[in-house]
């Protein structure tokens, strides 16, 4: 009798292993989800962001209270308002627009609003980032381009901001961090992420501290792949003595020799 008893609950324990390991695999294919978000919202921030801090920086006063209004806009209001703003304001406004115009039907996928909001949201905080880059560079580089012929806007393309971008990667790992964890937020539009698919299975299973538990995990694994490839890609584009580090010392080279030359004077 207590030979079946056992051999009984090891079949239950199987069992549920077995469903506990297929609704794992369903909550980590969200993982696919999660990183389309983040790519594209990345992406946006970044086609934004760099032309905002160029324009914040190097632009006419009235374009750049443009973007600092941008900016302060995009940063004040949380991911979850903006997200309802933009799904349930300016795509139904779109979708009845479409319809009719062309007497048709267009639909706007919770996805494309997440990505869009991530992506407005994140264009703010990366020119805060290339801003910081853009101004850490010493202004001569500015002023012997514009002496070489280049007009504004060539200057800043093809001198200034190549150096931003390749300053401003350790600082954007650290937005991708702040970006992924974010995202989990896009699972109350039914985007099917990592956080939608994970409170779908708790709530059917009322196994939340394993599913939640899961869905950390998958969010430490997306940071920690992010962040190393974000490191290498840094360690790869480093040029030896030009950084934050190398424009420091020279600043701090040149003070030095200011001080001197004045104790020098009579």
């Amino acid at each position: 009798m207590e030979a079946l008893s056992a051999a009984l609950i090891s079949a239950d324990a199987l069992t549920s292993l077995a469903e506990f390991s297929q609704s794992a695999l369903f909550v980590a294919r969200g993982s696919g989800y999660t990183a389309a978000l983040i790519a594209g919202a990345m992406t946006l921030g970044l086609v934004m962001g760099l032309p905002l801090s160029a324009v914040e920086v190097y632009g006419p006063g009235w374009i750049r209270k443009l973007a600092w209004l941008y900016v302060w806009f995009f940063r004040g209001i949380p991911i979850l308002v903006l997200m309802f703003l933009i799904y349930f304001g300016v795509f139904d406004f779109i979708e009845d627009l479409y319809q009719k115009v062309f007497e048709d039907r267009l639909i706007l996928s919770p996805f494309m609003a997440s990505v869009l909001a991530l992506g407005l949201a994140s264009a703010a905080y990366q020119s805060q980032i290339f801003k910081g880059a853009i101004l850490s560079l010493p202004p001569g580089q500015f002023m012997a381009a514009r002496a070489l012929g280049f007009t504004r806007l060539g200057a800043a393309r093809h001198v200034i901001l190549p150096q931003a971008i390749r300053i401003s990667i350790p600082a954007w790992s650290n937005e991708y961090s702040i970006l992924l964890k974010d995202s989990a937020v896009a699972y109350v539009l039914g985007t099917m992420e990592i956080m939608a698919r994970t409170r779908f299975m708790a709530s059917t299973t009322f196994a939340h501290i394993r599913f939640y538990f899961l869905a950390g995990l998958l969010y430490f694994a997306l940071t920690w792949i992010g962040v190393k490839a974000l490191a290498a890609l840094d360690a790869k584009t480093r040029v030896p003595g030009l950084g934050h580090e190398a424009y420091r010392a020279e600043d701090l080279a040149l003070e030095e020799a200011a001080l001197l030359e004045k104790a020098k004077s009579p």
